[in-house]
């Protein structure tokens, strides 16, 4: 979808502008607002992502959930949107994917769909009803039917928009978590 493509570059710049100062009150308040949700609280085995650019920092997310015990995995991407679950128990395990991502290795255990508890769930923008622009791999999208986890969604409330363009395969969230605000679908 054209219009994906566009949005895509013109909301990843959008992000890529923002002030230092309100990236870094963004992410104290985006932690701290996804670490209050009961059901984070109650999850033992969490699927995170690995932020770059101007994404909300999961660095010191991942860091705060294995200071309280918590099993961390990280994505493991392969062609054809297909992703997996591979536990980690630090960030010395990663190394760059094909695009330069840092995620597990291939011998890394797999935590299957069905044992997460919980998946934090990355985008260029969500929209006020819990759907997500990606970076058009679908990965998350397929994911996400594939497991009965809680997924959340994390954004800077300057990146939540009114609506984004869906397709058919899209999945919403079941929460979006903003520096601001808990959205509940």
């Amino acid at each position: 979808m054209i219009e994906k493509v566009n949005l895509r570059k013109q909301w990843m710049a959008r992000e890529a502008a923002l002030p230092k100062n309100y990236i870094a009150e963004s992410n104290a308040g985006i932690v701290s607002n996804l670490f209050s949700l009961k059901e984070f609280q109650n999850a033992e085995k969490i699927l995170f992502f690995y932020s770059i650019w101007s994404e909300p920092d999961t660095h010191e997310m991942i860091r705060r959930a294995f200071d309280i015990g918590k099993t961390v995995a990280l994505p493991r991407v392969y062609p054809k949107g297909v992703m997996t679950a591979r536990k980690i128990g630090g960030f010395d395990e990663l190394t760059p994917n094909r695009i330069g991502i840092p995620e597990p290795a291939e011998s890394a255990p797999a935590i299957s769909p069905d044992e997460l508890d919980f998946i934090v769930v990355p985008s260029v923008a969500f929209d006020i009803e819990g759907y997500r622009l990606g970076h058009g791999a679908g990965h998350y999208d397929r994911y996400i039917v594939s497991t009965r986890a809680f997924a959340c969604g994390i954004a800077r409330k300057k990146m939540l928009v009114q609506r984004v363009p869906r397709e058919k395969h899209d999945v919403r969230v079941n929460c979006i978590v903003t520096e601001d605000e808990i959205l509940r679908f």
